[in-house]
């Protein structure tokens, strides 16, 4: 055991092995190590350095938005006129990337803290105030039953509101023609560049007349809300009564070693929330709304007048990659290619030494043993002289 030990010891200190060069002469083995090498090849090219670019270094964008709405609304309901501007119909005001647009509407008006029944669509019947338990249910009950409406009376803001019946059509149907003008700038910190979709071409002149097609105007910042609705593929009518999320991606994606105004902005729409194939009623919830409150005071008393807004949500996302060539990546690109042509070297050796007939008489040719004393004494004889270490043998003659 001990001697077995010593020898292996000694093989793995006292060897070393160096490639031996073999040119074999074998139709199938060298049809087989060109096809894997036409393959790598075409790896490298098509895939690593054409549809990859692994050439170019990347960098994402750091990016800024903000909008602006224009428009007016009109609506008439029970001979009630009202104008709505962008300060009544924009949820932010303040032009952020992610906003509201309110197109339909329940209002509750002239609201005062008090107490008053429950609604009776959304409220359990009651017949003593035995049924009414104080302090339960979603609204803070007194304890008494109303006679009137056989609801539990709660304390809030009276009258409650009644939010069942939803107006259809959508009372803002003329935000259909509204326009949405966005502005992004982007920077790529990497390369030192910073863009605008205001880009080349697109002046205060052009911006005045222009709105956004995807065929005609593709660079026009300003856009119709009801093109914007029909591009995600939504019906605008439909969205607009019971309200829906919708998403505008500002792409950027730029080649650097071209000239920059080449690096332009692509718009596309996405339908979020709201599609209107949606065949289930049932659901449990339909649509995009909140509530809001203006308060007045009215002989001293504080009031209330109560919106449910139904709205589009609007998304603006940026997304963003840019490329440029870079030494690096490219020499890393290659250095891992020629590293994969080796893969045709084990292949055909494991054909060679393992599969084929005459594998034994390959193991011969490939692999030679020296010993070190003899090559010590053949040194010393002048009549000796060292063998080319690169054989050649014709595989098909042997087979």
């Amino acid at each position: 055991m001990k001697n077995k030990i010593a020898n292996a010891l000694s093989d793995f200190f006292y060897e070393y092995e160096t490639p031996r060069q073999v040119l074999v002469r074998n139709r199938r083995v060298g049809v087989v190590c060109r096809l894997i090498q036409l393959g790598v090849l075409v790896y490298i090219i098509g895939w690593v350095f054409i549809y990859e670019k692994g050439y170019q270094s990347t960098d994402t964008a750091v990016s800024s938005v903000f909008t602006k709405m224009k428009g007016q609304g009109y609506t008439n309901v029970s001979g009630n006129e009202k104008v709505w501007d962008v300060a009544d119909y924009v949820f932010p005001p303040q032009g952020d990337s992610s906003f509201v647009v309110m197109t339909n509407y329940i209002v509750t008006e002239g609201q005062r803290m008090g107490r008053c029944p429950e609604v009776c669509e959304n409220a359990p019947t009651c017949c003593t105030d035995a049924d009414c338990e104080e302090g339960s249910f979603k609204r803070q009950m007194t304890g008494v039953c109303a006679n009137r409406t056989k609801t539990c009376e709660v304390l809030a803001w009276c009258p409650v509101e009644d939010d069942h019946n939803i107006p259809d059509p959508p009372l803002l149907m003329s935000a259909e023609n509204y326009t949405l003008f966005i502005k992004n700038s982007v920077t790529f910190p990497l390369f030192d560049v910073t863009r605008s979709n205001l880009v080349e071409g697109i002046n205060s002149s052009y911006i005045g007349k222009c709105l956004h097609d995807p065929e005609d105007a593709p660079l026009c910042p300003i856009f119709r809300l009801g093109d914007i609705v029909k591009l995600s593929g939504f019906n605008f009518e439909t969205i607009a009564r019971v309200g829906g999320a919708i998403g505008i991606v500002v792409d950027w994606t730029c080649n650097f070693d071209l000239h920059l105004k080449h690096c332009k902005p692509k718009y596309t729409f996405h339908g979020l929330y709201g599609n209107p194939a949606e065949t289930d009623k049932a659901k449990a919830s339909v649509g995009y709304n909140f509530r809001y409150a203006r308060h007045y005071m009215e002989n001293s008393v504080q009031k209330r007048t109560l919106y449910k807004v139904f709205g589009i949500r609007v998304d603006i996302i940026v997304q963003s990659l840019a490329r440029k060539f870079d030494i690096i990546p490219t020499l890393t690109a290659i250095g891992s290619g020629v590293g994969i042509f080796g893969v045709a070297t084990v292949v055909c050796d494991l054909v060679l030494l393992y599969l084929l007939p005459k594998r034994e008489f390959y193991k011969h040719m490939k692999f030679k043993n020296t010993n070190t004393y003899a090559k010590v004494r053949s040194s010393h004889n002048p009549n000796t002289t060292p063998s080319p270490q690169k054989v050649t043998c014709d595989c098909d003659s042997c087979l």
